[in-house]
């Protein structure tokens, strides 16, 4: 296939870059807080900045197909490679859905059993109903989009090596189109359907993954030819944007798909040519690595932090500092979640074992 393979070599900006998604997604929350309804200028500003935020859930599916074949060993184990994936999800998320269960059921209001136990299991973004999918923590729904994922891969991978190297844009442009083609489905269905079938159902979601993995094999065979930092920079800030004036449908995945897999491409390759970038700096890496921690956190502490503050009518100053200290909160806990649980037990649960038949990582013959 092509050329010859690059060697995995470690991209750092890559986790830098994590953590601005995760903060997207942090501000996209807090501009769908009661916070927002407390005063319009609070709420203008949510807007712009913080409108379109939830394009950081496609930019992590996008980066997972990418560092997932990026990473992959040849001739790796399945059950090794899914052992290191639930590993890396499972411990995060149990803790985070628990906590957030108990602060439910103290404030009395605990979601029905099914809701419960299906998101808890990780199979929530498989029932079209919200209050399956949306159920105790809201941003574990893209986890179960993830398990599915990472139930594919090992498939997927083998399948996209077949692919001849010259050919691998035409997959990618497919794609492309696949991600676009999905919302015309959604237009006559309900809104909580739509809701689930664009955004949330792990298979239409799975074609931003795939798209992720197939970049990733350009660019280890040599094939990328895609534009620079700066030029995938400035087109995605403009998707940004732009994205509250794109037809509803269309704006989370599709008007974003493209400019982020450009984005994860460059600062990819960025790194491949030594080029030093403040992504790479000990701070921005320290904040990728809790990102994950973060993502789990960050809603469940905007949800609790906006109850207490609609109670009264602060200023906009005081809403400024009420958010500055829900970020901080939320940086500590994921610190102490990452520190604690998620490293440790990412470690310890991921260690080699017995060994079982290869697929992902081994090229066909």
């Amino acid at each position: 296939m092509g050329g010859p393979t690059r060697q995995a070599q470690r991209l750092p900006s890559l986790t830098g870059l994590r953590w601005f998604a995760a903060f997207a997604v942090f501000g996209f929350h807090l501009y769908h807080s009661p916070v927002r309804m407390i005063d319009p200028s609070v709420e203008t500003v949510l807007r712009v900045l913080f409108g379109p935020g939830s394009v950081g859930v496609p930019f992590f599916f996008i980066l997972s197909g990418f560092v997932l074949t990026w990473s992959a060993r040849p001739g790796d184990r399945v059950v090794a490679f899914w052992r290191r994936r639930a590993a890396r999800v499972v411990p995060n998320h149990v803790v985070t859905w628990l906590a957030v269960l108990a602060v439910l059921a103290a404030a009395g209001r605990v979601p029905a059993p099914g809701p419960t136990l299906t998101g808890l299991v990780l199979l929530q973004a498989w029932i079209p109903v919200e209050a399956y999918y949306y159920a105790v923590n809201v941003p574990a729904w893209s986890l179960s989009c993830e398990m599915a994922f990472y139930a594919l891969f090992p498939v997927l991978l083998p399948l996209l090596r077949r692919v001849p190297g010259q050919r691998l844009w035409m997959v990618a442009a497919i794609l492309l189109a696949g991600i676009w083609v999905v919302p015309f489905f959604s237009l006559p269905m309900s809104a909580e359907l739509a809701e689930w079938w664009v955004w949330v159902f792990p298979i239409t979601r799975v074609l931003e993954f795939a798209l992720g993995v197939t970049i990733a094999l350009m660019i280890k065979d040599g094939r990328w030819r895609g534009p620079g930092l700066a030029v995938s920079a400035a087109l995605t800030l403009a998707a940004y944007l732009t994205q509250p004036f794109v037809w509803e449908a269309w704006q989370r995945v599709a008007w974003m798909a493209a400019p982020l897999a450009l984005l994860v491409a460059a600062v990819a390759t960025s790194d491949l040519a030594g080029r030093r970038s403040w992504l790479q700096s000990p701070v921005m890496i320290w904040l990728g690595e809790i990102s994950f921690a973060f993502y789990l956190v960050h809603q469940p502490v905007i949800r609790f932090g906006a109850r207490v503050l609609t109670g009264d009518r602060p200023s906009p100053l005081a809403l400024l500092a009420a958010g500055v200290g829900m970020l901080a909160l939320a940086v500590l806990l994921s610190w102490l979640l990452y520190r604690l649980i998620e490293h440790p037990l990412e470690r310890r649960l991921g260690r080699p074992r017995r060994t079982s038949p290869a697929v992902s990582g081994s090229r066909p013959g």
